[in-house]
């Protein structure tokens, strides 16, 4: 089973202040550039796994989308994703990605947001998300990019010219890592890139952009803070198709 983080009450408190949290999709530096990776959802059946507050089902539905159905392990965020929700046509579950079941061919398009970090099973996950989909539906999921998993501590120092310089930590070595957000002892797992990737080649998706998420110069300009992104990735953002 995945750990429950966000029903304790201190990561829930913090995570509810989150820009993400209050202001939804906007508030998500890098919802721009999901948002061009996404397929037309006009008719489709959609799965949001780590459905969170429901901005996206609730987006989804407003951009055509049949139906929603948003899964997530938080009873808090479940809870609070029906009460922000009166579509009828949006549905949310309470369920442990680890071991979730999903109907054959019962979607046209899967969607996942910063949740897949915390599966250990990714495999598992990604071949059940497969056989979900119907043939030639997409699936684009975002993840903390594994440089941005596998840092020392503090995380970066700087050379000579001021410059920021981001060591990693066994970046090679995958599995457990546990750290400190929000609440302490988070329980997360790396994996490299090529063992994402290649998990979804072998459960059979194809590979249709893969994005290295860093801010624009825009975006720097209107939230300084987002300056460091571009010394190293912190989203890994994957579209595929089935």
């Amino acid at each position: 089973m995945a750990q429950n983080i966000y029903d304790k009450p201190e990561f829930f408190a913090g995570y509810s202040q989150l820009g993400r949290s209050v202001h939804g999709l906007d508030g998500a530096a890098e919802w721009p550039a999901i948002r061009a990776m996404l397929p037309h959802l006009g008719g489709l059946r959609v799965v949001d796994l780590g459905c969170g507050f429901g901005w996206f089902a609730r987006w989804a539905r407003e951009n055509g989308a049949a139906q929603v159905l948003g899964l997530d392990l938080s009873e808090n965020m479940v809870a609070r994703a029906r009460k922000d929700t009166s579509d009828l046509a949006i549905e949310y579950r309470i369920a442990d990605l680890e071991l979730v079941a999903l109907p054959e061919a019962s979607f046209d398009f899967a969607y996942s947001s910063l949740a897949f970090h915390y599966i250990e099973d990714f495999d598992r996950l990604v071949r059940t998300i497969h056989a979900s989909l119907v043939p030639g539906s997409r699936f684009v999921f975002t993840i903390e990019h594994p440089i941005f998993m596998a840092p020392t501590n503090p995380g970066w120092s700087t050379d000579a010219e001021g410059r920021r310089i981001w060591p990693l930590d066994r970046y090679s070595v995958e599995g457990k890592r546990t750290t400190d957000w929000l609440a302490k002892g988070v329980v997360k797992y790396h994996r490299t890139i090529g063992t994402t990737l290649n998990t979804l080649i072998k459960a059979g998706f194809s590979i249709r952009h893969v994005e290295e998420w860093s801010p624009t110069a825009g975006q720097i300009a209107a939230n300084p803070d987002l300056a460091e992104e571009v010394d190293r990735p912190m989203m890994l953002l994957v579209a595929g198709q089935r």
